[in-house]
C-alpha cells in the first residue's frame, strides 16, 4: 500500500513536471518568436513619375540696371527731377548739373578757338608772301621751310582747340542727365547741394534705374550640384513676399568661376552663381526680394520608383553573418567585405538566398528555408541599382519589379536592425499618390 502511494505520487511529480516544463518551452518560445519578429512598414513598388531637382535660396534682381553717373568733371547738382520708385522714360531728365564751371570751360574753349584761327590767318598771310618772294628769289628756301612749318603748326593748334571746343559742349550738355532706358528708379545715391564726382574713372553712381519688367533670382549653387544643371533647365520659383504661389523660370547663366568662402579653414564653401530668369513676373516684385528656387535637372515618367527611406547600404555580403551559420563565413571573400551596396528589405513568405547580378550559386546555402508562421512573414535583402532621386522617391534602374512589397519603415529596423532572412510582423501597408 505505501509503495502504491509513493508509486502514484511519483507519476504526479512527473506529469507535473512535464507540464511545466511544456509551459516553460512554449513561452520561451514565444517569447523567441515575438523578439525575432520586428514590426514594420512596407508599401508596393509602383510606377511614378521621378523628378530631381537641384534647391537653392537666392534674392531677385533685375536682368538689366543701369548705374548713373556724371561722365562730366565733378559739379554740383542743381536739381533731380525724380524719386525713388518713379517709372522713367528713356531720354527723360533726370538729373541737372551745375553749368557755371562748365559754361566757363565752354567758353574758355571757344576763345581758343578765336585765337587760333586769328594765328592761323597770320600764319597763312606770311606764307603766301614769303612764297611770293621765293618765287621772286628774294626769300631764301629756309625762310620758305620756316612759314610753312609755322602754318601747319598753327593749323594742328586750330584742330586742337576746335577738338577741346566740342569736348567742354558735349560735358555742357551731359549736365543734363537723362534716362538711357525705360524702368523704375530703384535707388537715388545723391541729394540736390551735393558734389557729384565725375571722371571716366572715378565717377560716382548718382542714381540706378531698373527694368522690372525682366526679372531674374541669383542664386549659389554647392559644387556637388551645380555639376547636373545647364543652361536652359526649367525651374520653379517660390518668392516669399507671395505665399502659396508658384512661378516658373529658366536658367540664363551658370557661372564658370567659383565663389569660396573660408578659404583653408574646415568651413570652406565652393559655391557657383547661377541666374534664372522668370518667364512671369508678378506686380508688386522689388529687388533683393528672398526666393526658393527649384531647379528641374532631370525627369524621368512612368519608370519604377521605391520611397527614399527604404534604401538602405551595407556591407556586400553582410548577409551570410546574419544567417546563423559560422560555416558560411568561407564563402564571403575578403573584397566582397569591404564593398559597399544599395539595398532594400524585399517581404516573402518563407526563407531564401540573395541572389546578385552574375552570381554563379547561393554561397553554398541549402534549400530546406522555412515557411514563415501565420501572421509573419521574412525579409530578403535585394540589391538594387537607382538612377535619379526626387525629394521622396528614388527611380530604380535594376533589382526590383512592379508590385514587389518592400520595407518603408521604421528608420531603424532599416538601417540597423534588419537583417536577410529575418522575421517581421507588417504593422500596415502605405498609400502614396503614384
Amino acid at each position: 500500500m505505501p509503495d502504491k502511494k509513493k508509486s502514484n505520487k511519483r507519476k504526479w511529480l512527473i506529469i507535473s513536471t512535464a507540464v511545466v516544463f511544456t509551459v516553460i518551452m512554449v513561452a520561451i518560445s514565444l517569447g523567441q518568436n515575438n523578439k525575432k519578429a520586428i514590426n514594420v512598414e512596407i508599401e508596393k513598388v509602383s510606377l511614378k513619375t521621378v523628378v530631381q531637382k537641384v534647391n537653392a535660396s537666392g534674392t531677385i534682381q533685375p536682368e538689366t540696371e543701369v548705374k548713373i553717373s556724371s561722365s562730366t568733371s565733378s559739379a554740383w547738382i542743381d536739381s533731380i527731377t525724380v524719386e525713388e520708385g518713379d517709372y522713367v522714360q528713356k531720354g527723360q531728365h533726370l538729373i541737372s548739373l551745375d553749368r557755371k564751371q562748365l559754361l566757363s570751360n565752354y567758353n574758355a574753349a571757344s576763345s581758343s578757338v578765336r585765337s587760333a584761327k586769328a594765328r592761323i590767318k597770320q600764319e597763312l598771310a606770311s606764307k603766301k608772301r614769303i612764297e611770293s618772294m621765293y618765287d621772286q628769289s628774294l626769300a631764301s628756301e629756309q625762310e620758305l621751310e620756316a612759314v610753312q612749318a609755322s602754318f601747319e603748326i598753327a593749323n594742328s593748334q586750330l584742330e586742337q582747340a576746335r577738338a577741346n571746343l566740342e569736348s567742354r559742349k558735349d560735358e555742357l550738355d551731359r549736365a543734363r542727365i537723362s534716362s538711357p532706358q525705360n524702368g523704375i528708379v530703384t535707388k537715388i545715391n545723391k541729394e540736390v547741394g551735393e558734389m557729384a564726382l565725375g571722371g571716366m574713372f572715378q565717377a560716382e553712381v548718382l542714381m540706378i534705374i531698373a527694368d522690372l519688367s525682366k526679372m531674374e533670382v541669383i542664386i549659389d549653387v554647392n559644387e556637388n550640384d551645380v555639376v547636373s544643371i545647364s543652361k536652359g533647365d526649367t525651374a520653379e520659383i517660390e518668392i516669399d513676399a507671395f505665399l502659396d504661389t508658384v512661378f516658373f523660370g529658366v536658367v540664363n547663366e551658370v557661372a564658370l568661376v567659383p565663389q569660396v568662402t573660408g578659404m583653408g579653414s574646415q568651413q570652406q564653401v565652393t559655391n557657383f552663381q547661377v541666374k534664372v530668369r522668370m518667364i512671369d513676373v508678378p506686380d508688386g516684385i522689388r529687388p533683393g526680394m528672398s526666393a526658393t528656387v527649384d531647379i528641374i535637372t532631370d525627369k524621368k515618367e512612368n519608370v519604377l520608383a521605391i520611397p527614399i527611406q527604404s534604401l538602405t547600404t551595407r556591407k556586400k555580403g553582410a548577409e551570410k553573418f546574419d544567417f546563423g551559420e559560422k560555416s558560411q563565413d568561407r564563402y564571403v571573400n575578403e573584397n566582397m567585405k569591404k564593398e559597399m551596396e544599395e539595398l532594400v528589405f524585399v517581404i516573402s513568405d518563407s526563407q531564401g538566398v540573395v541572389n546578385r547580378p552574375g552570381d554563379k550559386d547561393s554561397y553554398g546555402f541549402d534549400n530546406k528555408f522555412k515557411k514563415a508562421k501565420k501572421g509573419s512573414n521574412y525579409v530578403h535583402v535585394r540589391p538594387v541599382k537607382v538612377g535619379i532621386s526626387s525629394e521622396t522617391d528614388y527611380h530604380v534602374i535594376s533589382g526590383l519589379s512592379e508590385n514587389d512589397e518592400i520595407v518603408v519603415g521604421s528608420y531603424k529596423a532599416i538601417s540597423k536592425e534588419l537583417k536577410h532572412n529575418m522575421l517581421v510582423k507588417i504593422q500596415k501597408e502605405k498609400q502614396r499618390n503614384k
